[in-house]
């Protein structure tokens, strides 16, 4: 957010700035949806709805989970959140204590540690790395420690890698025989390039499931979101967003059952993200970032700058002076090891992704 203030700032000022630091998808909503929000907006009906969700967008998911997964989803376990941000909250405050441990893997997405923080849960840091892809697996939990429960992402933020469908299984198992209670991030799916994202509900139906209309569907400032929620919890989750929600933004709601039917707009947009990604992974080792962790999905690239320098905040803010290319330092993402690494956003557009790259092998020189 930083970097962003500071790119909008030199922006204000009439300088020009490729952004490549907001994880936020270069296209905006596909055009059925915002056909439905007009018709939303002249129809008038914009109160309040269900804590859980209006019944047509419950619906809907649940047959995205069966087209896209094989996977049966009760409509009565999903509930539609205020962003993926607001079922995380719901989430935790049900399913933990004040006082338990949460294992989340580094390198990780900020605000995961910070609502566990805020709520009185401790996280539990393991470390990753290219042995694991980034990835925590059964057995880097195993020696964590006792552990009420673990977040996981894939694909993840901030370094693109997604576990296989054997890896998912195999947390799935492992949480249901220790007791773990797991949280898995399902916001990327649908953008990656290969392998398929798996889910966790195809191998178990105790995990609590986030995911939301921001990333894949472009939706990012109309706040909506959905997780699907074990039967336990349930019940819980639906008091505590009636008294901390009331209800996601109905508008949101109503035009967002559109989205599921915008598969081709979606999908050429994924490949144009796919476009971006080939381009950086064959212009950055030129300007020597040639260490980065595998770009299963997402749109971003995490690459080490340890051979240039172990300040990446100092190396983002002189790259963007320098040159206005806008990009997050590794700090954000891991105390420890981030100074040393940075992400890159390739969700815009694929002339702004080439010239930010041509920028930058001329900057590093």
């Amino acid at each position: 957010m930083e970097v962003m203030k500071a790119a909008n700032e030199r922006q204000a000022a009439g300088k020009s700035v490729l952004h490549m630091e907001v994880g936020e998808p270069g296209a905006g909503p596909p055009r059925k949806v915002l056909d439905a929000a007009a018709d939303v907006l002249r129809a008038n009906n914009l109160g309040y709805t269900e804590a859980l969700g209006i019944p047509e967008l419950r619906a809907a998911i649940a047959l995205h989970y069966r087209d896209k997964y094989s996977v049966e989803v009760p409509v009565e376990r999903i509930v539609v959140t205020t962003g993926s941000s607001g079922g995380f909250l719901l989430a935790i405050l049900a399913a933990f204590d004040a006082g338990d441990r949460v294992a989340v893997g580094v390198p990780y997405y900020p605000a995961y540690s910070n609502m566990l923080v805020a709520l009185g849960i401790e996280p539990v840091f393991v470390v990753t790395g290219p042995q694991t892809r980034f990835q925590p697996t059964a057995d880097v939990l195993a020696a964590a420690g006792p552990l009420d429960g673990v977040l996981v992402a894939s694909p993840a933020n901030p370094t693109g890698t997604m576990l296989s469908a054997e890896t998912m299984a195999a947390l799935v198992g492992y949480c249901g025989e220790a007791g773990v209670r797991m949280l898995s991030d399902e916001i990327y799916h649908g953008i990656t390039y290969g392998e398929r994202s798996s889910t966790a509900l195809a191998h178990g139906q105790e995990a609590i499931v986030f995911n939301g209309f921001s990333k894949y569907f472009c939706m990012t400032g109309w706040r909506l979101g959905w997780m699907v929620v074990p039967e336990d919890l349930l019940s819980a989750v639906e008091r505590l967003a009636q008294n901390l929600f009331i209800s996601a933004p109905n508008i949101s709601q109503r035009s967002a059952v559109a989205a599921f039917d915008c598969h081709d707009e979606l999908e050429a947009n994924v490949a144009g993200y796919a476009r971006n990604r080939e381009l950086l992974l064959r212009e950055l080792p030129k300007a020597g970032l040639g260490n980065f962790a595998p770009s299963d999905g997402a749109f971003y690239i995490y690459a080490d700058i340890g051979n240039l320098t172990n300040d990446s905040a100092g190396f983002c803010r002189r790259l963007l002076n320098e040159t206005g290319v806008a990009v997050t330092p590794g700090i954000d993402f891991d105390a420890a090891q981030g100074a040393a690494t940075i992400r890159i956003s390739f969700a815009g557009a694929e002339g702004d992704i080439a010239s930010a790259a041509a920028r930058l092998a001329d900057w590093l020189g």
